[in-house]
């Protein structure tokens, strides 16, 4: 959806200008590629696209996170009579959350890729710091973690614009930022 809402932002339409096939399982998408010539591009999550670098059968051309703008992919969501009632362990979790982004703000990505290294086993340190090194220089890790209105507005965009979205939502009755507001001061 981020992808065929980029295309859009840049005057593709992705039903009309270009065959994008949706049919292979998202785990098997850099094999597919990699396997086929006749295909131009791929959309890839890391560490697919920079193994599809180091193997010498794609390179990275874009980024969907800076192309598209701060879409927040991760959110806690929890009813509010749970959020009521537990308030100290939202405020724990968002806290630890939030000492991870002070933690990326703060290292080097080598740093940062020896600290992940053991969450993926099958990419080696290089690698790993290659992507981390990358998502550094986009500004991909924002300082916090106040999910706002913008970033809400775009996500509703982009699920609207994929037929997913059929009423849009208001923002101050589904967002709770107190925790985030908290745990980043």
């Amino acid at each position: 959806m981020v992808f065929e809402y980029i295309l859009k932002q840049n005057g593709l339409d992705p039903k009309k200008d270009l065959s994008i096939d949706q049919s292979i399982d998202f785990g098997s998408t850099a094999a597919a590629f990699a396997g086929d010539l006749s295909s131009d591009f791929t959309v890839e999550f890391e560490p697919s696209a920079t193994a599809l670098e180091k193997e010498g059968t794609g390179h990275v051309v874009a980024s969907l996170g800076v192309d598209s703008g701060y879409v927040p992919y991760t959110s806690y969501s929890a009813k509010t009579s749970y959020i009521e009632k537990n308030p100290e362990i939202i405020q724990s979790f968002t806290n630890g959350l939030q000492k991870g982004m002070e933690f990326v703000q703060q290292h080097t990505p080598e740093e940062i890729a020896a600290v992940i290294a053991p969450q993926f086993p099958e990419t080696d340190l290089d690698t790993l710091t290659t992507i981390v090194k990358r998502y550094y220089d986009q500004d991909t890790w924002k300082e916090n973690l106040i999910f706002e209105e913008e970033s809400f507005e775009l996500l509703q965009d982009i699920l609207e614009g994929a037929g997913e979205l059929s009423e849009r939502a208001a923002y101050e009755e589904l967002v709770t930022t107190e925790f985030a507001e908290k745990a980043a001061k």
